[in-house]
This record gives structure tokens, sequence and C-alpha cells, in this order.
């Protein structure tokens, strides 16, 4: 993929930095563990620090000393997850900030407009994402709303800014209104098309499911952005199923916790029997963590809460699912991706403690 700040190789994960920071790493830290695109969240910039302040600072690049590309999604599942605090109407959403109560509307246009503002190099179209479980009926008439909001954010965008707007499908664990809202977003012309409104309860092969249906309906020739997905062999199995692009807190969110993923499994670093292991995390791995740390020397620190602890595992955790990802890349060039996934799969399910 091609974009103002640089190319992208696909597959790809992107780090989640919401705030416009992924937690505990600074620009150079991604830098070094690989990362080529990260994920900011318009909901909570324009919240805080808002989108004005960030477009006289020059962008979302430069507000945060990060030269690569940036992906901004629109708010909408934020915007729908405050449930009392917001009401859906066709115009658009009024919401409640979760930090003081304050009022706002969010419209297709003004949340076209943030992103604009903000620069992300990839934005998305403001649409309703409905829950898990949820009638046939319900989902039918939050399609017809989020595609009606598409084409309203469609006309709104400016071109000018050289920013690629994606839509995003969806219909719920319905196939048919899934293909409508496929074909609907098509005719359209996005330039990529975000798969949203799963990993939001349904089981692990409804989600498979959809996006292997998905896969014989949307362009070949166009990203898919598979959103919130997800762990290590959910992305395996997602890119078997035609998906380009994932984002998901997970890696980072567990690492703060200390739960790290490795090639076998998850290692609960706080776990006693690290005490005196004096290995590397993995032994294997490149990444500055396991180059200059030990298991025990991690756990010490998550025990009496010190936050290079927190800063460690991240690094490790991102570079293993960045790892991941390039070596996804190699074998689909090499025509041996299923190959791949096979044998990682079988050493992700031996899970360690």
């Amino acid at each position: 993929m091609e974009t103002p700040h640089g190319k992208i190789e696909t597959p790809i994960f992107m780090p989640v930095g919401t705030r416009a920071t992924v937690k505990t790493l600074d620009p150079a830290d991604l830098e070094k563990i690989g990362a080529q695109i990260i994920l900011g969240n318009t909901y909570h910039l324009y919240l805080r620090p808002g989108y004005q302040l960030i477009r006289k600072a020059g962008g979302l690049h430069k507000f945060m000393n990060w030269n690569k590309p940036i992906l901004t999604d629109s708010g909408g599942f934020q915007v729908m997850s405050l449930k009392g605090l917001r009401k859906i109407t066709p115009e658009g959403v009024r919401f409640q900030s979760h930090i003081d109560g304050s009022y706002h509307m969010f419209t297709p246009e003004k949340v076209i407009e943030i992103q604009n503002a903000i620069g992300a190099d990839i934005i998305m179209s403001f649409d309703e994402c409905p829950p898990y479980p949820a009638t046939r009926k319900y989902v039918a008439d939050s399609l017809k709303t989020t595609l009606d909001w598409a084409k309203r954010g469609k006309d709104a965008h400016r071109q000018e800014n050289r920013q690629a707007l994606f839509g995003i499908v969806q219909g719920g664990i319905y196939k048919d209104l899934r293909e409508e809202s496929a074909n609907k977003l098509m005719e359209m012309d996005f330039p990529g098309y975000s798969i949203g409104g799963l990993a939001v309860g349904e089981p692990k092969e409804e989600l498979l499911e959809i996006t292997e249906f998905l896969n014989n309906i949307l362009p070949q020739n166009k990203p898919r952005y598979l959103m919130g997905v997800g762990t290590p062999l959910d992305l395996l199995n997602n890119i078997a199923n035609g998906c380009d692009m994932f984002d998901c807190v997970m890696p980072t969110r567990n690492a703060r916790k200390g739960t790290i993923f490795t090639r076998n499994g998850k290692m609960i670093i706080k776990s006693a029997r690290y005490k005196e292991d004096f290995s590397p995390v993995d032994p294997e791995c490149e990444c500055y963590t396991c180059r200059n740390f030990s298991r025990a020397y991690i756990r010490h620190l998550f025990n009496v809460d010190e936050i290079l602890g927190m800063r460690l595992a991240t690094i490790h955790s991102l570079h293993f699912y960045l790892e991941l990802m390039k070596k996804a890349r190699q074998s689909i060039l090499d025509g041996s991706f299923s190959d791949f996934r096979n044998k990682f799969s079988f050493k992700l399910n031996e899970k360690m403690e």
C-alpha cells in the first residue's frame, strides 16, 4: 500500500496508539520493533487534546513525532459502547463525554472533518456497530444507517488531503446483510474496505465464517482491514481468509498486566516459576527485551510495580506480533503460507503458564 508517509507491506498488524501514543513506548521503540503503521482513535483525540489543537500542531504525525503512516478509526465503536450516554438518530449520534459528561454530536460529516484535521493517512467512515447478539431486524436497520453515513462521509471527504477513506462492512452474523453491505460500499468505490462488527462477543467460528464469506465478495486488489482482531491465531486464520490489516489492544494491554505473547503461547511472567529463571523470555527472539534482560528480572519489575517491566513486556509482545506478520508475508511470497500457519498454530496451542 502507498501512503503519503510511506509504503505498507501487508499483511500487517497495527499497534494501537489510542491517544497519540502506544502506551509505554516512544516512536524510536516502535521503529526498532518494525512497526510500519500505528492506529489512533478519533473519539479520544477529539475529546483530548482536541482536533483543532492537533491541526495547529501540523497534524498528528508532527504532534507525536511519528513519520510513518497512521490510521484513525472513526470513533463509532467507542461512541456506540457508551450505551446510556448516547442517542442514535439518522443524523448522527449525540453522546456525553465519559470524561466530564459534556454533550457532543458526531455526524458522518463531522467525523470526516475531525479526521481530515488530524491528518492520518488512512481514515474510516462513521458507522454504527451493532452489538452481539442482536436481532436481524436491528442489524438490518443499523446497516441502512451505516450505508447512508458512508455515502455522506465520502461526499464530505476532502480529497486534496490524499487520505484514503475506507468504507466499513457491517451486517452482524447475517451473511445476506454482509453481502448487501459489501456490494453497496463497492458501488461507492472506496480505496479500501474495513470489516467491522466482529470480535464483539460472537464465537470465533462465526467470525471466521463471515471473513471467509466476504473473501469471495470484496475486491482482490484493495486492502481489507479486520477491525479489533486479535490473538496471533486469529491473525493467521484471517490472513487465510483474505484479510490484510489488523489492530488490537491485546498484545499491549496484556503485556502491561504481565502476560507476554511468545512463539509457544502466553507467558505469565509474574508467576513464581520464573523467580530464578535467568533465561530470556524467548531465547530465539532478537527484540531488545530478550537480548538484554531475563525472565527473573522482568518478573521482579512487575512485582515491585516498576514501569520498566511494562515497557519491556510491551516491546517483546509487539515485536512478536510484527515478526509473525513478517514471516507470514514471506511465506505468502514463497507459496508456503498454509504450512507456515499449520506449524505456527501447533506451537501456539502448546500453552505456557
